[in-house]
């Protein structure tokens, strides 16, 4: 029988924010942005979330609910080095931990009692030095499945420990609604509801066959789930085992609607610029750069371009992004722009001398920008085109430098 933790930290964003301004502690706290942009709220702290306020909120929302709160932009580089921070004390734990965010990972624990003690030990164990090593909060699930872990972390916030033990999965599940699974989203929730579904017990009792002509594969996915089992998508692979991402993008909402073109220019330079950086985190080249535009009407188009050659270069990306650009743009006030890249290839292949020199000059130039940017922030270095660009990194959960994704291949 496995034995799986899922550590959650609480409030993450929050929680930074009052260790490096100890006098928000205590008062209604939005991280994610200004209450007059079109973000979303990236964390709450726990003051404000009693006026309504919760994380992928729209900011303008929170304002409404709670216009005494203190809205943040935020300090993404400083989360970095505080999941750092996280996650060193985890590797003592166990050898085998997958971050799936910023402040959430999961810890396989199968055959650490001779180390650590007994599951619930262990898990006060790490719960404790987390907080001595970090200063943060955090909560901690304990199960046979990452399902479980997840979904008893979720029920130990905050700063709780909570240990579903083998053979009760499904019994302990029953009475939850079926949002608490992972997976089930609004849509979802809304059809099982019509389903009369509300809870993870009335899924459990259904016939896979139903659930599978009412939603194909992904109904035998939460079939599973109700057992507590890891099925489906979300819990592919095994814990600390990396896998390569399928594609990489970022994108940005400008709280003005805006159509200098010069401004878009150096946005989709950023945007280049971050998306080629986690390119370079994860040893890839690219063949496929998509751009991705939307009207302020909330009209969207997407156009992806295939590169003669893969690359991993912030140049080459936004040579090709800003192509996509001028043969698609109407002339429209646009609302946001993405860059996305995909179809991705360990090496870059065949190349004239002069060019391959030309690409390794570039990559050792951007190689050490980098650098410079984890340790002081995304902003610290940027291509010239990308100045005028002028956003701030947002608050995200899978941000480039994110730990035990293993070191940059150069």
């Amino acid at each position: 029988m496995k034995t799986i933790f899922h550590v959650d930290m609480d409030a993450f964003f929050v929680s930074v924010e009052e260790l490096l301004d100890p006098s928000l502690k205590g008062k209604p706290v939005v991280v994610g942005g200004r209450p007059d942009q079109r973000g979303v709220v990236s964390a709450a702290s726990y003051a404000v979330r009693k006026f309504g306020v919760h994380s992928a909120m729209p900011l303008r929302t929170a304002y409404k609910l709670c216009p005494q709160a203190v809205f943040l932009d935020g300090h993404p580089h400083r989360y970095r080095e505080y999941s750092d921070q996280a996650y060193a004390v985890l590797q003592r734990f166990s050898p085998r931990v997958e971050m799936a965010s910023i402040d959430e990972a999961y810890l396989d624990m199968t055959g650490t009692g001779r180390l650590h003690g007994p599951p619930l030990a262990a898990a006060h164990k790490l719960h404790e030095a987390v907080k001595r090593e970090t200063g943060l909060n955090c909560s901690i699930g304990i199960g046979a499945s990452r399902l479980i872990a997840k979904v008893a972390s979720d029920a130990a916030k905050p700063n709780g420990v909570l240990f579903v033990l083998p053979g009760a999965e499904a019994r302990w599940l029953a009475p939850l609604e079926v949002r608490k699974i992972p997976g089930i989203g609004k849509v979802t929730e809304k059809r099982l509801h019509d389903l009369g579904i509300r809870r993870v017990g009335d899924l459990a009792r259904l016939d896979e066959a139903f659930l599978d002509a009412q939603f194909g594969l992904w109904g035998r996915a939460m079939a599973g789930k109700a057992r507590g089992e890891d099925a489906g998508s979300w819990f592919d692979g095994a814990i600390g085992e990396e896998e390569a991402p399928k594609s990489i993008s970022h994108e940005h909402t400008y709280d003005q609607d805006t159509a200098d073109r010069e401004r878009l220019y150096s946005t989709l330079a950023r945007l280049c610029q971050m998306v080629g950086r986690r390119l370079r985190e994860h040893g890839l080249f690219t063949r496929t750069v998509q751009l991705k535009l939307r009207y302020q009407d909330f009209g969207t188009i997407t156009r992806a371009h295939t590169l003669a050659h893969a690359t991993r270069l912030d140049t080459d990306l936004h040579r090709a992004a800003r192509a996509l650009f001028d043969a698609n743009w109407s002339g429209m006030p646009v609302r946001l722009l993405g860059v996305q890249a995909s179809s991705f290839e360990a090496r870059q292949g065949q190349m004239s001398l002069l060019d391959q020199e030309q690409e390794e000059r570039w990559t050792k130039a951007l190689s050490a920008a980098d650098q410079v940017r984890d340790r002081f922030g995304e902003s610290a270095v940027s291509l010239a085109r990308g100045l005028k660009g002028g956003f701030r990194e947002r608050v995200h959960e899978n941000p480039a430098g994110l730990p035990g994704k293993g070191p940059r291949k150069k």
